[in-house]
């Protein structure tokens, strides 16, 4: 009597696929471990990165409309009528953005926002501009910025004069306190990678930057 084997088709995940699920489980994993703290820095920090991007957009936008950047703001009274707008000249030093002339937010993600004069500016966007470009300038100007940018090394980050930074914007990031060359009132800026020591976020505006947004916007020859 012949018999006939039957066999039993099991149907299962194949090696590869069992990797894969692994793999996407301690990816789950490992985003449920990172501390609540960590996922809340790297929200920041990517908030503050967009707000620079926004600032240095707005910087150009009035460039564009008044043929010169704005002048740092140092009303410190929040009842005071010109609190938050440019002043009337600058002075050639490190002020705070102006925020209401620029329609942008008042601080940075770590910032408090002041309700009296004796509150300290924590997180309020630090500003610098050199005063060749705080008022109308045309191409044939030879303004050279005295203004620039090292890493934490001493090494330059921008061009030399005459092409150098006109316009400087910072964040002192979650330590509310200004790190490396920014803790000096100078013209000598610190931007690059974060550290134990340093958390400052810095952008900054380039003369030939500047020239061609305002040329392609038809406001110089």
């Amino acid at each position: 009597m012949k018999q006939t084997a039957r066999h039993t088709v099991q149907q299962g995940f194949t090696l590869t696929e069992l990797t894969i699920v692994l793999v996407i489980v301690a990816l789950l994993l490992g985003g449920m471990l990172l501390p609540l703290s960590a996922q809340r820095d790297l929200r920041d920090f990517s908030t503050a990165q967009q707000q620079l991007v926004e600032i240095k957009e707005a910087l150009m936008g009035f460039a564009i409309i008044n043929g010169r950047f704005p002048c740092p703001t140092s009303e410190s009274d929040p009842a005071n009528a010109r609190y938050g707008i440019e002043d009337a000249t600058c002075n050639n030093v490190e002020g705070y953005l102006p925020w209401k002339s620029l329609g942008l937010s008042e601080t940075d993600p770590w910032g408090s926002r002041r309700t009296a004069s004796s509150n300290a500016f924590s997180g309020y966007w630090r500003y610098r501009v050199d005063n060749n470009f705080s008022q109308t300038f045309t191409l044939s100007t030879q303004a050279i910025s005295s203004l620039s940018v090292n890493n934490a090394a001493g090494n330059s980050l921008t061009q030399s004069p005459p092409n150098g930074p006109v316009a400087i914007v910072y964040s002192t990031g979650p330590d509310l306190t200004a790190n490396g060359e920014n803790a000096t009132i100078d013209t000598t800026f610190q931007a690059g990678e974060r550290s134990t020591g340093f958390d400052d976020m810095l952008v900054w505006i380039s003369r030939p930057v500047l020239f061609n947004r305002m040329i392609a916007a038809g406001k110089l020859p």
